[in-house]
């Protein structure tokens, strides 16, 4: 049956629209629209739980399994979302904007996101069991040492390098086969961690170019990180591996799961402590109630929503909207993300990317569908990442990182990527339609210690109504004379030996907005990333974990909430600074950590 299924899988993409319901809906009637095996429950079974934990993401997956290993606790895990289906284990295809994605919007930008419809770059966020990691690229990049360092000295203790490698080694199960640092990796956790089976020949191109500008190939998980390599990806033999797949395949009687079930707020007594949460499922409203603690990981968006419905938060915003204010507090604010530039496209003279026209072919297909391989398997395009420093580093980690993308827009005849990315008409009809079907690649250069601060707060006190999520991109300008500094980076790569092979051009055809401007000087490249703007939805900082001195801390340095007994926050909203590379695998680690503290409390 399995191996049907398999089949089955690659198989929808390639009929019409209406078979493909159909055969879903088949898959629905023989249980088989998920690929693994998660017990959910359709309400809580009971009225009280020891401890409550919101969101599944890869903050609350990993906590619920863990305090679960307790059988003589209780554990809920409410989520928002639905569970997984058998398309989101496909690598290469996107769930941004569908029924899995929030589709938040951020509020409109005046220094970036000038090429976006309505200058409101999209935030996508996983609503699935799941969360985001439902959605992602699935990157496996943990930081830099000196990140945690750095958060340690900030009086955060216990957060030093040495004090997490431990947990991201519990957190991973690797299988890597290329340059690896085994000692940094762990064997036996729940997440699996590998390499791509199958990859493009421009692949290996990418790290020839490196070497041929200086750079080692490393293992940017282990003991260096500047460098270039191919990406490591939390996958499972060519499938999706998220928090939900890897922590909540266990069946255990004291683990209750109850999806499509969204909080709208925590209950806090008279004495300040939390003793439940309120949710809505199929428009009725429940109260359960959590003896020892309830436990907030929603991420770095809906976690501060939740908490300044409940009350806590900044004063002054929660009582313009009637809301009583519980605990003032500086929920909201320290919001950062990754920024990078999706303008840089690279014509090449063989079909050798993953533009559409190369995928959606019957050989692509039955490569997936029998050995699990092909560009089916391939995440979302990304095949390699370097980290490296510009002029403006300011101590020795990267400031730069380099995403290699084997295709890009003008790939995309349906322009199902445009519209994912909000870029304008206007803008795809002047720069990539002229050259729509033709093979291409890019690299998306990205800020990495990021300056610009950003902030959260409510639309309303309706938990329906989407939050007002402002990063504030470009605030500092440091950050855009950084990712001027990597587009110069990222064409040097493309002007390799190694790339000429395959006869790489960059496309220069200016963008809308920025023709005063001669191609390539330091002002064009400023005025082209304010338009072509992207985040990496690395969202986090909005729930700060600081110690006792720092008058912006929400959380301590184990996770509770200042001043809320019983309330802890567990997600990437917990960061007190903006680590490097991406974050999901840092917030695996959080919670590994977390659930221990948790454990050592009780």
């Amino acid at each position: 049956m399995r191996a049907i299924v398999q089949i089955l899988i690659p198989l929808l993409l390639m009929i019409n629209s209406s078979a493909g319901i159909h055969i879903l809906e088949l898959l629905k009637n023989y249980g088989l629209t998920n690929t693994y095996a998660i017990k959910t429950q359709p309400l809580p079974r009971f009225s009280d739980y020891d401890f409550i934990v919101v969101g599944s993401g890869p903050g609350g997956a990993p906590v619920a399994n863990r305090l679960s290993e307790n059988r003589n606790w209780k554990v809920l895990l409410l989520e928002a979302g639905k569970p997984e289906g058998i398309l989101n284990q496909v690598p290469m295809l996107s769930f941004v904007n569908s029924e899995y994605d929030w589709q938040y919007t951020i509020e409109p930008q005046k220094k970036a996101c000038l090429g976006i419809i309505d200058r409101r770059c999209p935030y996508p966020k996983g609503k699935a069991l799941g969360g985001s990691s439902t959605i992602n690229s699935m990157v496996y990049s943990r930081g830099n040492k000196l990140d945690f360092d750095l958060w340690a000295q900030q009086g955060n203790y216990g957060w030093s390098y040495d004090d997490v490698l431990p947990y991201f080694k519990k957190s991973e199960r690797a299988k890597l086969r290329e340059t690896v640092d085994e000692s940094y990796h762990g064997k036996s956790g729940y997440l699996h961690v590998q390499d791509v089976s199958w990859r493009t020949p421009l692949a290996s191109k990418f790290l020839e170019s490196g070497r041929e500008l200086g750079y080692d190939i490393i293992d940017y998980n282990g003991r260096r990180q500047i460098g270039f390599s191919y990406g490591q990806f939390m996958m499972l033999d060519g499938t999706r591996c998220s928090s939900s797949k890897a922590y909540l395949q266990v069946r255990r009687s004291n683990l209750d799961i109850v999806t499509e079930a969204r909080v709208s707020r925590v209950l806090i007594d008279g004495n300040n402590c939390a003793y439940g949460v309120e949710f809505t499922k199929n428009n009725r409203t429940y109260r359960i109630n959590a003896s020892k603690e309830v436990i907030l990981s929603a991420g770095a968006i809906d976690t501060p929503k939740l908490l300044m419905l409940s009350g806590i938060g900044p004063k002054e915003h929660l009582e313009e909207l009637g809301i009583r204010v519980v605990k003032d507090a500086k929920v909201g604010y320290n919001l950062c993300d990754h920024v990078a530039f999706a303008g840089l496209t690279f014509l090449v003279n063989q079909s050798v990317t993953l533009i559409q026209k190369n995928v959606e072919t019957t050989k692509a297909v039955l490569q997936y569908a029998i050995k699990g391989t092909g560009p089916y398997s391939t995440p979302n395009a990304n095949e390699g990442l370097a980290f490296v420093r510009t002029k403006y580093a300011k101590d020795v980690r990267p400031d730069v990182e380099l995403v290699f993308r084997t295709s890009t827009f003008n790939g995309d005849n349906e322009e199902n990527f445009r519209r994912g990315r909000r870029v304008t008409q206007e803008i795809y009809d002047a720069v990539w339609k002229p050259i729509e079907g033709q093979d291409a690649w890019a690299i998306w250069p990205a800020v990495q210690l990021i300056q610009s601060k950003g902030r959260i707060k409510l639309r309303s006190t309706n938990i329906n109504d989407h939050p007002l999520i402002d990063p504030n991109l470009f605030d500092d300008s440091n950050d855009l004379e950084t990712l001027v500094e990597a587009v110069k980076i990222a064409i040097k790569v493309s002007e390799s030996k190694a790339f000429q092979q395959y006869g790489t051009k960059l496309h220069d055809t200016k963008i809308p907005g920025c023709e005063s401007f001669e191609f390539g000087t330091d002002d064009y490249w400023r005025c082209a990333i304010q338009h072509v703007t992207v985040t990496f939805n690395h969202d986090m900082g909005t729930v700060k974990m600081g110690p006792s001195t720092d008058s912006s801390a929400v959380v301590d340095p184990e996770l509770r909430v200042y001043g809320i007994g019983g309330l802890r926050v567990i997600d990437a909203s917990i960061m007190p600074e903006m680590p490097v590379g991406h974050l999901s695998a840092t917030t695996y680690m959080i919670a590994e950590k977390g659930a221990d503290m948790i454990k050592k409390s009780w």
